[in-house]
């Protein structure tokens, strides 16, 4: 079993559009894969960053730590901080580099090796 985290715009699972940033997410889906990557369940959850008391992250970003909650094996995003990329990194979560438009998409090419590590984290503050 697999679980991939996936930042994205809406409350359309695998049908939403991938958020641009990962801590400015509205929403999180969460995509669990059998041994045959293929997907067995999905759900998605409001990004509520401003009800956890991180005091790294302005009110309206979510930290690694509310993630980790949800024990992911990957993340995909098109970006993240260098923080969080540690912390993710130090969490044995593989952190993968978004290659298309919806969820489903990029969980696809996840499922076909299709997907490159993310090595850097963006060191400025404005969305991708």
């Amino acid at each position: 079993m697999v679980r991939i985290v996936v930042p994205v715009m809406d409350e359309t699972g695998l049908n939403s559009q991938l958020s641009e940033h990962f801590g400015r997410a509205p929403y999180f889906t969460i995509v669990e894969l059998d041994d045959n990557r293929s997907v067995v369940s999905q759900k998605t959850v409001p990004n509520t960053g401003e009800h956890f008391e991180d005091t790294e992250h302005p009110p309206s970003c979510i930290g690694p730590s509310r993630i980790l909650q949800f024990k992911p094996d990957v993340l995909i995003t098109y970006g993240l901080g260098p923080r969080a990329l540690n912390i993710f990194q130090s969490a044995n979560v593989a952190v993968l580099k978004a290659n298309a438009n919806t969820a489903e998409e990029v969980v696809s090419a996840y499922t076909n090796n299709k997907l490159e590590e993310l090595t850097e984290g963006c060191q400025h503050s404005h969305l991708h």
